[in-house]
């Protein structure tokens, strides 16, 4: 195999391949779990319900992998794309809204493993300032976000507070030197132009399958 590029221009890569990056490096995880060391494309597309000329595409944004006629390694492949996305080394998080949600993720396997870490959770109700998380982390001042941040090398932040308060939180991540926001809060965030901003809202994708549901013919 050959190593892939690793100066790859960001803004050439749709969202849709880093997704599907995600999906074959659970793909080849699950592979090494039950034994497997060489597969194909074929093969991987085959055993995962994938396509395999979009997974020659995906890859070949990053390089050349894998032996013509041999297929790939699987814990090389595995290797390249966990540096393609970064995984190869830890990212801080600091979650804003200590809600329900807030600190459900405290605790989600997603943001505990070897390359998330959740070093913080604010906000500014002066009743929650001070308890524990299930996960045992207590709950700080927001007021203190870009102190703490700074402290904790956090470089990712959650937002899970009510939509009132998202834009003003963003902002202060932003102004606090984090580099990508991930918002839970049910309203689209604005920020600059070198911070990466995703929003998550589940009612969205509700309605999308309400409105599958809704018109399709009924047998």
């Amino acid at each position: 195999m050959v190593a892939y590029k690793r100066h790859v221009d960001v803004e050439t890569i749709s969202d849709l391949t880093i997704a599907r990056l995600s999906i074959y490096l659970r793909c080849v995880e699950r592979l090494l779990d039950i034994g497997v060391e060489t597969v194909s494309s074929q093969d991987l597309a085959q055993r995962f319900n994938l396509n395999s000329a979009q997974i020659r595409k995906d890859l070949a944004y990053f390089g050349e992998f894998g032996v013509r006629g041999v297929g790939y390694n699987v814990a090389e492949l595995r290797q390249y794309v966990i540096e393609i996305l970064g995984l190869d080394h830890e990212h801080r998080i600091l979650i804003v809204g200590a809600g329900n949600l807030g600190t459900a993720l405290c605790h989600y396997s997603g943001f505990s493993g070897d390359n998330f870490l959740v070093v913080g959770v604010l906000d500014s109700d002066p009743s929650k300032i001070g308890v524990a998380t299930p996960a045992g982390l207590l709950v700080e001042d927001a007021a203190r976000l870009a102190e703490i941040a700074e402290q904790r090398n956090a470089e990712i932040g959650v937002i899970t507070t009510p939509a009132a308060s998202a834009q003003p939180v963003c902002d202060q991540m932003v102004s606090a030197g984090l580099r990508a926001i991930l918002n839970f809060a049910p309203i689209q965030v604005k920020a600059s132009d070198d911070v990466l901003v995703k929003t998550v809202d589940l009612k969205i994708h509700l309605e999308e399958l309400s409105f599958y549901l809704s018109n399709s013919e009924v047998e």
